[in-house]
């Protein structure tokens, strides 16, 4: 009988860490690598048999996620995010694979579809469904590259699929999905800076009017949004709304004599 553990990092989740534990209450083992939460994200997760990793809270989440990897015993590996949650009928399928003989022929990792719940319901268009992840792996053979927020885990070896739904509630409440994407344009004007980019006419051009028109086209039109009625007219205005921010951070970050603090002026 293969054994699965389950690694989550986590920062303050202390309104999901319950939800997504009591999903996952199977598994042989869960590891938390926690960022040093200041409410009781910890507690919760020892109060449900958790092993806990106190650490940092990284800018790049996924170090953390790697500390939790890198720490799980079990023969195969359930990375999650603390909003996330698997059903029934994924876990039976995730038994089943970790329980039949593995070879390097079969695959070292899955791929899961995700439902994504913003304002009201689970998204179906807009490029948000099926919203591929790759969350189950082979123990030592997929790791997080640790560059970007949105990067996928790489794995050693062939991937297949799985054909139950992931469900995510990243964004149970607006003001919750503004504040996931208040850290996220932090991070891609990080990434632009880093990337050698420069505060150019061209550049602000680029980012305050043509991607933020491209996406809400792309994602409302072309990738039928507007099926999703006011919840799909509102992720795709803000889709592109993203650009913007991003791109207002980076000017603010490039001014001479700028000294902004990732941490605390944009956290």
């Amino acid at each position: 009988m293969g054994k699965i553990s389950v690694a989550l990092a986590t920062f303050n989740e202390e309104a999901n860490i319950k939800d997504c534990l009591e999903s996952v209450g199977w598994a042989d083992e869960v590891v938390v690598a926690d960022g040093n939460s200041t409410d009781k994200t910890r507690e919760i997760a020892e109060k449900f048999g958790a092993r806990v990793i106190k650490t940092t809270n990284k800018p790049i989440f996924h170090i953390n996620k790697n500390l939790a990897i890198e720490a799980c015993r079990g023969d195969w590996v359930l990375m999650l995010d603390a909003d996330e949650r698997v059903d029934p009928t994924l876990a039976k399928e995730m038994k089943k694979i970790a329980d039949a003989v593995w070879t390097p022929q079969k695959p070292a990792g899955y791929w899961l579809k995700r439902k994504n719940w913003f304002l009201t319901r689970y998204l179906t268009k807009g490029g948000q469904y099926p919203d591929p992840v790759i969350r189950f792996f082979k123990r030592g053979r997929g790791i997080h590259p640790a560059k970007s927020v949105h990067e996928q885990i790489k794995i050693n070896g062939e991937l297949g699929w799985f054909e139950n739904d992931l469900v995510h509630h990243a964004s149970p409440t607006f003001t919750r999905y503004l504040i996931r994407e208040n850290r996220y344009s932090t991070l891609q004007a990080k990434e632009m800076a880093e990337k050698g980019l420069k505060p150019t006419f061209f550049t602000a051009f680029n980012y305050l009017v043509i991607k933020p028109k491209l996406t809400f086209c792309m994602l409302f039109f072309r990738h039928k949004g507007f099926q999703d009625g006011f919840p799909g007219f509102v992720f795709a205005i803000f889709s592109g709304w993203h650009f913007i921010l991003s791109y207002i951070k980076f000017w603010e970050m490039s001014q001479p004599g700028a000294k902004i603090s990732i941490d605390k002026d944009w956290a």
